[in-house]
């Protein structure tokens, strides 16, 4: 081979070399794009939930609908509740004061599913009717209450939300006894039409 055929090839090899290195580099930086995802809209509000006992009818906003067998609807059963559905129509505010202006209703079910721990299914609705939002939102996922943070997700919507998807981060914020409770949810849409 003479020496500009040897220069030719090697010239062409790292030509080649160089080329497939900044495809690799280029692919895998649209890698990183692709799960580096922004929210196209982010809220941030609190629903709040208060059991009905048998002795506060006048505030309660959620009532035990089915037990286990042997169990009442207005005491949360043992072994972690589970057996218990519940259906609720609690207000959502802004803040985390149930006292504040509520600026829609949540409004659903929640199973608890668990033997060993404390676990429900959620099944619920915001219905926001406010001057910054109005429309629904809904939500469907597991609550391993025993966690700090929890993902569920979020399914779609109407109004300002139609056909919205995402995740709610959902936080316990507050809880007395097996009556009351506040849940702080984070919700990101990653599709908003």
């Amino acid at each position: 081979m003479t020496s500009i055929t040897r220069i030719s090839i090697l010239l062409l090899t790292l030509s080649l070399t160089f080329f497939l290195a900044m495809s690799t580099l280029a692919s895998a930086q649209g890698m990183k794009k692709q799960h580096a995802y922004k929210p196209c809209k982010q809220l941030v509000l609190y629903f709040h939930d208060i059991i009905y006992n048998g002795k506060n009818a006048g505030n309660a906003t959620s009532a035990i609908v089915a037990a286990p067998e042997g169990a009442n609807l207005t005491i949360l059963a043992g072994q972690f509740h589970f057996g218990n559905i519940a259906i609720f129509d609690d207000p959502i505010t802004l803040d985390n004061n149930l006292h504040s202006e509520p600026v829609g209703r949540a409004q659903g079910l929640y199973i608890y599913d668990t033997k060993n721990t404390f676990t429900a299914w959620l099944g619920f609705s915001f219905a926001l009717n406010s001057t910054d939002y109005e429309g629904t939102i809904n939500f469907v996922g597991a609550d391993p209450i025993m966690v700090k943070t929890r993902d569920i997700s979020v399914m779609g919507g109407t109004g300002d939300f139609f056909m919205h998807r995402g995740v709610a981060t959902i936080m316990t914020d507050a809880f007395e006894g097996q009556v009351y409770f506040r849940l702080r949810v984070d919700i990101k849409f990653y599709e908003c039409w």
